[in-house]
């Protein structure tokens, strides 16, 4: 099987040999895959990964949805998955997520996903009537709800000095000042490092060096030594915190319920 890290260069992925056991999973919307995309990708629709039901529209989507999600692309427990996407990092760790919910352990992320790869001049292929779908599969996901944190376990966790809440939102939804659901604010006790604030906006959307990122959250008082439980507002933008987490060995978990569960609900706890 393919041995790569968790975080890989697009350098190193465009020089690593080509490998059958390898699934390269692109989570773009289908106009930017028509586009172009690294050769040998298949597609994933940001809106697969998600429920979908409001309020908590971000929350895991049914076993039936992921069982046929992942069918269709070939997925297999021998696959190592490479996951990119064009947006610096969150919608390719939502799938990574995801993948652990199901058990799955062998992924890699192309640090920088598309913009990076574009900027580097590597390859590229456009959608055309002959592209080539993977051979189906007949998968079964197996759902580990051990992994999934309810909006309960998040409640619970507000007076455990060993967790900590990392909210992954802009400071202005943080605060309460943009609305985006019923009540606006936070969670109790939340700390608040912007997704964005991991990414190297002047090297093409590549993560800032993890040394780096782990002193930005040892500020805010997310340390390793504590359970962390990341969100936003439906489970997208903190894909990337959660694989950031991964990267630096923390204990992460992920609140898929996000803000759109928790805002909207006139019986928990909120601050502005």
């Amino acid at each position: 099987m393919a041995t790569l890290p968790l975080i890989i260069s697009p350098e190193a992925f465009n020089e690593s040999p080509a490998h059958v056991d390898i699934l390269l999973v692109a989570v773009v919307q289908q106009s930017v895959f028509n586009t172009h995309y690294i050769p040998g990708s298949v597609l994933v629709e940001p809106a697969e990964l998600m429920n979908g039901v409001k309020p908590a529209v971000g929350k895991l989507p049914t076993k039936d949805k992921l069982d046929t999600l992942f069918s269709r692309i070939g997925m297999s427990s021998d696959k190592h998955v490479v996951v990119y996407d064009d947006e610096g990092g969150g919608w390719a760790g939502r799938l990574i997520w995801t993948l652990d919910i199901i058990g799955h352990k062998n992924y890699s992320y192309i640090d920088g996903g598309l913009s990076a790869w574009l900027k580097m001049g590597f390859p590229l292929s456009t959608m055309t009537a002959d592209y080539l779908m993977p051979e189906p599969t007949s998968y079964s996901a197996n759902i580990r709800e051990e992994l999934l944190v309810s909006k309960d376990e998040v409640l619970a966790s507000i007076d455990d000095a060993g967790s900590v809440v990392w909210d992954a939102r802009a400071p202005e939804e943080f605060n309460g000042v943009k609305v985006t659901a019923l009540r606006n604010g936070h969670i109790p006790g939340a700390a608040n490092l912007n997704w964005l604030d991991l990414q190297d906006r002047g090297n093409d959307l590549r993560l800032k060096p993890l040394p780096e990122i782990e002193r930005q959250l040892n500020e805010q008082g997310i340390s390793k030594d504590k359970k962390v439980i990341t969100h936003c507002q439906t489970h997208h933008r903190s894909g990337l915190t959660y694989l950031v987490g991964k990267a630096l060995d923390y204990d992460i978990k992920a609140y898929d319920g996000s803000w759109s569960e928790w805002g909207n609900d006139p019986k928990v706890p909120i601050q502005k």
